[in-house]
């Protein structure tokens, strides 16, 4: 595969995450909890996930490996469970913007581990997609006057962990086939969050059934698609592009509460998505150029 389509395959993988706040919403509208949401999502998508693997590609591992998968999967839960107790005390635009913070945390975790340090341009594309972050968030013209210290708090926990989560994706066993990688994934990530929030609120049957749609779609978007798609395009493009990349969140959310809750977005939000994707755009195009140089290099040093 080229180098771009790597980076779509990434890009893609944030989409889905900016498709969870909408139907977030919508489950907490009909009655259901964030631990009730969360626990259902993981359940779903653990199952969805493992039954995929049945059919694909595995490799005997050992119990070490498996254990280091597990583990590497706990960031996963946790975005989920920080993220989704964000939005109990902040509303869903100023929830994001804290969650979105992982586009600056994630070239620094590139510094701090890989010894990268962000270029100009990677820096100028982190500056427009903060800005445009800001904007998108609908928080001109109404500020900061709801913003919690425990919202806050959970808010860049989440941002946080979900750096982690890409980064680790890029990085823990690689030679591992991507489904059987991404299951055990999720698994540490339904470990996790039902360690956390003991499922006793959703298991009952009327419950589990009430809540089972919202817990698919939850599952697919938050729990199945994302790891495989990090898992097959992160190694290629790197943890400081791929924050970048999923920075596409943030417009498919402002784009779906538009279409399915009905909400208005304003010029600026409209504005603020505009600038997230020419970011996006710079970033990649940025990066597309220098590996095409290094290319370069090496088949002139081959000669």
């Amino acid at each position: 595969m080229k180098t771009w389509q790597y980076a779509l395959i990434v890009l893609i993988g944030g989409c889905c995450y900016g498709a969870l706040s909408t139907f977030v919403k919508l489950a907490y509208s009909a009655g259901f909890t964030s631990a009730q949401v969360t626990g259902s999502q993981f359940l779903m998508g653990t199952l969805l996930i493992w039954i995929a693997a049945l059919f694909s590609k595995k490799k005997k591992l050992t119990l070490p490996k498996i254990g280091k998968l597990l583990i590497s999967g706990i960031p996963l839960g946790l975005t989920s469970l920080f993220y989704y107790q964000s939005l109990q005390s902040l509303n869903a635009s100023l929830a994001i913007i804290f969650l979105f913070q992982f586009v600056w945390i994630g070239s620094l975790f590139e510094w701090i581990f890989y010894k990268k340090a962000p270029t100009l341009g990677k820096m100028v594309s982190i500056g427009i997609l903060l800005i445009g972050s800001i904007f998108a968030s609908g928080i001109i013209g109404v500020g900061f006057g709801d913003i919690t210290w425990q919202g806050t708090g959970w808010g860049m926990l989440s941002a946080l962990t979900y750096t982690t989560f890409i980064f680790v994706s890029s990085s823990v066993e690689k030679d591992t086939p991507v489904v059987q990688k991404s299951a055990l994934f999720t698994t540490g990530g339904l470990i996790t969050v039902f360690i956390l929030n003991p499922p006793t609120g959703f298991l009952q049957l009327p419950v589990l059934l009430e809540i089972a749609p919202y817990g698919l779609y939850l599952g697919l978007l938050g729990v199945v698609l994302p790891p495989i798609l990090f898992t097959i395009g992160m190694p290629h493009v790197g943890p400081g592009l791929g924050t970048i990349l999923t920075s596409s969140e943030l417009p498919i959310a402002v784009i779906l509460s538009a279409i399915v809750l009905s909400e208005h977005v304003s010029m600026f939000q409209w504005l603020g998505v505009i600038l997230i994707l020419g970011g996006i755009v710079a970033g990649n195009l940025k990066f597309t150029h220098t590996k095409k140089r290094s290319t370069t290099l090496e088949m002139e040093s081959a000669s």
